[in-house]
């Protein structure tokens, strides 16, 4: 039997609004998901999704095989080490585990199995607490999650004020984002609030918001050659 897949092919553009899709069930009757992307068997396979837990969720204790990121979008998450409230980004690394629950609900970004390799570092971190950067130009503003040497994806939060654009550029390794508010645009589109945005190695566009939002947005690290697993 042919693995499923979803926006498997790494070589195309993928636009996804997560607000048009129904929550599915996971292996806990009282966590939701909604897939954005799978590549590999249903439940060991590279994947990215809103998941959605209910108010007094729990899973049981697992571990991360090739790496687990999560960013908390609203409520608060929560497991051994602590409570993690929206704007918390975390990444659990290659032989880590957790027992993940929320008391009270809360809704996540996850990306599972896309961050292999030995050596990476365990984050925890509140973004609210951080600063906003300027970006280059004026009204994009940035704030970095995670950037390690020896690793080419890197990850950050980026915020455009009213009528703010980014200059034209490429995506040599690809691009990749999650609308968390508001809404951007491109040549191509108009992507509000849920929505995910993969553009493949070799892309180009100019993004800019006329209203103003806030993205989550990792850039580069997608291997072409994984699409053929």
């Amino acid at each position: 039997m042919t693995a499923p897949s979803l926006n498997a092919d790494l070589r195309s553009r993928a636009v996804v609004e997560a607000a048009a899709l129904d929550w599915q069930p996971s292996p806990s009757p009282t966590v939701w998901r909604k897939r954005l992307y799978l590549d590999g068997p249903k439940e060991a396979g590279r994947v990215t999704s809103i998941v959605r837990y209910n108010a007094g969720s729990a899973f049981p204790s697992h571990s991360h095989p090739d790496g687990e990121e999560i960013l908390v979008l609203d409520g608060i998450f929560s497991d051994e080490h602590g409570d993690y409230p929206a704007g918390t980004y975390l990444l659990n690394p290659d032989g880590t585990s957790h027992a993940p629950s929320s008391a009270d609900g809360c809704i996540l970004f996850v990306k599972l199995r896309q961050y292999a390799g030995a050596g990476r570092a365990q984050l925890r971190m509140n973004s609210n607490a951080l600063q906003w950067q300027p970006r280059g130009r004026p009204g994009v503003w940035h704030k970095p999650l995670y950037r390690q040497g020896g690793y080419r994806e890197w990850t950050a939060l980026l915020r455009f004020d009213a009528g703010a654009e980014t200059p034209y550029h490429d995506h040599p390794e690809g691009e990749e984002m999650y609308v968390i508010e508001g809404s951007v645009e491109d040549e191509d589109g108009v992507y509000p609030a849920g929505t995910w945005l993969r553009s493949p190695p070799g892309s180009e566009h100019r993004l800019s918001s006329p209203d103003g939002a806030t993205v989550y947005l990792r850039f580069g690290g997608i291997e072409i050659a994984e699409a053929a697993s």
